[in-house]
């Protein structure tokens, strides 16, 4: 990657405050239900909130992976784009979640396949890369691309 990675940094940050957002969300209706931690069990808001918000946590780690992989190896606009657009999947799957259970398939899809198209930008440029580096072969030379 040639240059600062701003574009990934910046979608980083935007992400971690959503998750802060997420974790707030949760300990308002936890107070407002008065849910006193650890429990979590109680009211039907509650566990779709904080369910919708675990949730989002068990899939932060590959996110913020396959954002930075593909940035560093594949494209950072490109990456960063696709970073905005699970941002945006993950705020329909927590409101959709946390309003009703049914409500959560789109976001929840959308950012499957986000997090899939990076996976694959990722393994396809760290291939590259590889094959550059270590075999001398320059795949996107040949096939006339840039990365």
């Amino acid at each position: 990657m040639a240059g600062s990675p701003v574009l990934l940094a910046a979608v980083s940050v935007l992400s971690a405050l959503q998750q802060s957002y997420f974790a707030i969300q949760v300990g308002r209706v936890r107070k407002k239900h008065k849910i006193i931690p650890p429990a979590v069990t109680g009211s039907l808001e509650f566990e779709r909130a904080f369910r919708a918000q675990q949730n989002c946590v068990e899939l932060y780690p590959a996110f913020l992976i396959t954002l930075w992989m593909a940035g560093c190896y594949f494209n950072q606009g490109f990456a960063a784009c696709l970073g905005l657009v699970h941002i945006y999947a993950r705020q329909q799957y927590f409101l959709g979640y946390s309003e009703a259970a049914e409500k959560r398939f789109f976001g929840f899809r959308l950012s499957l396949v986000v997090l899939a198209l990076l996976t694959v930008l990722s393994t396809l440029g760290i291939a590259n890369s590889f094959l550059d580096e270590y075999l001398d072969i320059e795949v996107t030379k040949k096939l006339g691309w840039r990365f």
